[in-house]
């Protein structure tokens, strides 16, 4: 299993933490792949410019199709950059795979709604993974998990490298400073980038709120 496949199991999770808010949640899905494609050595980062290697041989067709669709020209392009483009509608290709692959079925009873129909996971060894890493408290996954709005509070670059002596009081639900114990640079970068685009969106939609509101008013004044 990858990290964004990880990713969306625990969003999909009714047990795991807050409903997910799907532009949220393919920002931190677009996060994930460039952390897994830093693991597998086919990007590295030149500050926050994401630079391309060789196409490995990745096992995860979603995570090919992300390899192969980097820029590879010089200047390259920044981490953010990466996030709004390859972030557009991410949440629902995973959620697609999911459905084609047989790891999805529709019932009655709403948990997380991506699209029309509700969408609950199945049992499979890749959910039980998925658990694992989540109760294991991986501070990836937790640090995604919470840019992404799905419990905690954003992940705070500034704190990134700093240790905590505190216990989870729940496996469902990890203290957010384990998400701080970041030790790789390059992926501290990725995660305090996915931070700030879920604000940045966040902030944009509380702008065209206001703008709507304001909107609605001078049209009940008239």
């Amino acid at each position: 299993m990858t990290t964004p496949r990880d990713l969306l199991i625990v969003a999909m999770d009714g047990e795991s933490g807050r409903p997910a808010d799907r532009g949220s949640l393919s920002l931190a899905l677009a996060g994930a792949e460039v952390v897994d494609l830093l693991g597998a050595r086919a990007v590295a980062l030149d500050g926050d410019r994401v630079v391309p290697g060789d196409l490995p041989s990745l096992d995860d067709p979603l995570l090919r199709e992300a390899a192969s669709s980097l820029v590879r020209q010089a200047p390259y392009e920044s981490v953010e950059d990466w996030l709004w483009r390859r972030g557009r509608d991410l949440s629902s290709a995973y959620v697609t795979a999911f459905e084609t692959e047989g790891q999805l079925t529709r019932q009655r009873r709403r948990l997380v709604s991506f699209r029309a129909g509700d969408l609950a996971l199945v049992d499979s060894p890749a959910r039980r993974g998925a658990v694992d890493r989540w109760e294991s408290h991986e501070p990836v996954l937790v640090a995604l998990a919470t840019a992404a709005g799905l419990y905690g509070e954003p992940f705070d670059e500034t704190e990134a490298a700093e240790d905590s002596p505190n216990t989870p009081d729940s496996p469902s639900t990890p203290d957010t400073s384990d998400a701080l114990d970041i030790a790789d640079d390059a992926v501290a970068t990725v995660l305090a980038a996915v931070n700030d685009a879920v604000m940045e969106l966040e902030a944009v939609r509380q702008r065209r709120s206001i703008e709507d509101a304001a909107f609605d008013n001078v049209w009940r004044g008239l």
